[in-house]
């Protein structure tokens, strides 16, 4: 069932979240479990790069269809965890 279909908890969303981050990136060594929901994802926090950052965009794009420039600097904000993706997902849902 995709996002659309299911009005989802927040709680619920961060664990999807979290859950696409470790497929779509294949973290090999990171389980959702192991992703706080306020940690820096790039930097110090969960490491991930810039191209990390493009795969995930194509990935939230693809389940919750929702759209994410790679210009915009609201991105770099809406990317800074995922406490920050869930509340833009969720805002984005609400239009």
């Amino acid at each position: 069932m995709d996002y659309t279909e299911k009005v989802i908890s927040m709680n619920e969303l961060k664990q999807q979240i979290k859950e696409l981050i470790v497929s779509a990136l294949e973290l090999e060594d990171v389980a959702p479990e192991d992703i706080q929901d306020d940690a820096p994802l790039f930097g110090t926090g969960l490491g991930l790069d810039s191209i990390d950052a493009l795969e995930l965009g194509v990935a939230l794009k693809k389940k919750f269809d929702v759209k994410l420039s790679a210009e915009s600097e609201d991105s770099k904000k809406h990317f800074a965890s995922v406490n920050s993706l869930a509340e833009f997902i969720q805002s984005e849902k609400s239009k």
